[in-house]
């Protein structure tokens, strides 16, 4: 619980319902016959209506980016650190939006909402989702919000890939696209990284072909999925450092009792997964990392990312950490180099820190420049190139 609210905070903030009542075509073939989406806003969207920004969340996030939904929180959004009056993305200057994607399990239509057609949740039968899908859905909800353009797209990681799909879909509705910690496809290991994290939640007893109840969910099973996934979030530099080879029980000399020694690492692991799966759907999770392995733009192009980009009217700025091999430096320098190739305006940066893909949830000093001095041109050019 914060004692008082932080005068850089965007302070209280209420969870708004987006439904949309007709049919929604995805690209899997599946109409749904509706749709809610959940999402928060920060700021005010200005007379021009030129000033909003759209933040896409990644794999486990969801709608609550910034700020306290009450004096009960413990802690404020996922991204707090760079939403607020005079942080990189400042709501003294833009209309921000960030919501819960279609298929996600905190308030938006999903695994976890009823289907209509047979009154009970929807489970393993909720239809595929894709980017493209996402991107789509939040096009109604800008729409509803009588948002024509954004000023800028932002995302990490699987926000970065539904950035980049707002600039090739929407040319003329996206200013900028900031793209963070993400790839324009993602590589074998990745894949093979999310498949094991999907074999780890089916191999759960509990998880019964995806038709658990709510009283009886494959928690083992996702908390080792987060596991996994968590283990590929850091760094070997950075678990070295936060970690060791620090004891939380046991003595490794006294192996008669190994059963009682337990690694600071390995006590982590476990809260962390043991939380996860408290709080998280696991047919969303499958869903999730199906979407990321799903994205591939330049597969209509002969797989020739260039000419997917072709389209790009946004200015994009591409981020990468020095130290996360999930979405390595190169993979973001393979979006900057068909960007330039394609004659498109981009910038980018590559961050240093231990922190491995992690990096880009987090207040560092030359990440945390890069965006405001990236977004204060971007308000000067959509508020007539004024930064004030």
């Amino acid at each position: 619980m914060p004692a008082e609210i932080p005068a850089n905070s965007v302070g209280l903030v209420a969870t708004q319902t987006f439904t949309h009542r007709k049919p929604f075509l995805l690209q899997c073939g599946v109409s749904l016959p509706g749709f809610k989406l959940c999402y928060e806003t920060y700021g005010t969207l200005n007379a021009a209506r030129s000033n909003a920004v759209l933040i896409c969340h990644a794999l486990s996030g969801h709608h609550h980016a910034a700020g306290f939904n009450s004096m009960d929180d413990a802690k404020p959004g996922w991204w707090d650190t760079c939403i607020g009056p005079g942080k990189p993305i400042d709501t003294n200057h833009f209309f921000v939006v960030s919501l819960n994607n279609l298929g996600g399990c905190n308030g938006s239509t999903g695994p976890l909402s009823v289907n209509p057609a047979s009154g009970a949740a929807y489970g393993p039968d909720f239809p595929t989702v894709v980017v493209r899908d996402w991107v789509n859905s939040q096009v109604l909800l800008a729409e509803h919000l009588g948002v024509e353009t954004f000023a800028a797209v932002i995302g990490g990681s699987l926000g970065g890939m539904q950035a980049i799909q707002w600039a090739i879909d929407f040319p003329d509705r996206v200013h900028a696209a900031v793209v963070i910690a993400a790839a324009a496809k993602l590589s074998a290991q990745n894949i093979a990284f999310n498949e094991i994290a999907r074999q780890a939640i089916a191999s759960d007893a509990n998880f019964l072909d995806g038709r658990y109840s709510d009283g009886v969910i494959p928690e083992k099973g996702l908390g080792l999925a987060r596991m996994i996934g968590h283990v590929t979030y850091l760094s070997d530099d950075g678990m070295r450092e936060k970690f060791g080879r620090e004891l939380k029980s046991g003595n490794p000399q006294d192996l008669q009792k190994s059963a009682d020694i337990e690694f600071q690492v390995e006590s982590y692991l476990r809260h962390q997964g043991q939380a996860f799966s408290r709080h998280f759907d696991a047919n969303t999770y499958i869903l999730m990392t199906k979407a990321l392995d799903y994205f591939d733009p330049a597969s209509e192009y002969a797989d020739n990312l260039v000419d997917a980009l072709a389209p790009v009217q946004a200015k994009f700025l591409v981020v990468s950490f020095t130290t996360d091999w999930r979405f390595s430096v190169e993979r973001s320098k393979e979006i900057v180099d068909a960007l330039i190739a394609a004659r498109k305006n981009v910038a980018s940066a590559v961050i240093t820190s231990e922190h491995g893909h992690d990096s880009f949830l987090l207040p560092l000093p030359r990440y945390v420049e890069v965006l405001r001095s990236f977004l204060g041109r971007i308000h000067a050019d959509v508020n007539g190139g004024s930064q004030t």
